[in-house]
């Protein structure tokens, strides 16, 4: 039987469409993705929304888990990155220090903590194809938890 996993939160979102949002993203991934970028109807790709902030140890841990599975499953999940509580010089600093290709905006106001209901950083939001919230889970993910996720949504 497996145990459940510590770091899995309830939430009123699980089991919900997630909520819609467009971003501005940073600057880096600009010339490949836009201008923008967020969660809408139809993606018709399973998502990893990851929230982060430069000054996060945790989130500074796990960037580089993030790239490298972003590396291998970019075609089938859309991974997003969502930096809040930070300043924008920040977080380009910290995007350029762990060569983070996978897309990433700014969200300076805070609007999708507070419409995801998050608790800190690093948390992150899994996505099925559908724009269903399936997980929910707080604090820095480990190889296998990522894996357990991406398993529930990957196509």
């Amino acid at each position: 039987m497996q145990r459940p996993n510590p770091n899995e939160l309830k939430s009123v979102l699980v089991g919900k469409p997630a909520p819609s949002f467009s971003l501005p993203l940073l600057e880096p991934y600009r010339p490949t993705f836009g201008e923008e970028m967020g969660i809408s109807p139809g993606l018709d790709k399973p998502v990893l929304l990851n929230i982060w902030a430069s000054w996060c140890i945790p989130c500074r841990t796990e960037a580089p888990l993030l790239e490298r599975y972003y590396q291998q499953y970019k075609d089938r999940v859309l991974f997003l990155g969502v930096n809040v509580q930070d300043r924008e010089e920040e977080a380009l600093r910290f995007v350029r220090q762990y060569g983070l290709s996978f897309p990433s905006v700014y969200d300076g106001r805070g609007r999708i903590g507070i419409e995801y209901g998050y608790y800190g950083v690093p948390e992150t939001f899994v996505i099925d194809r559908s724009g269903i919230v399936r997980a929910r889970h707080a604090g820095e993910l480990n190889q296998a938890q990522l894996e357990a996720y991406l398993r529930q949504v990957r196509p």
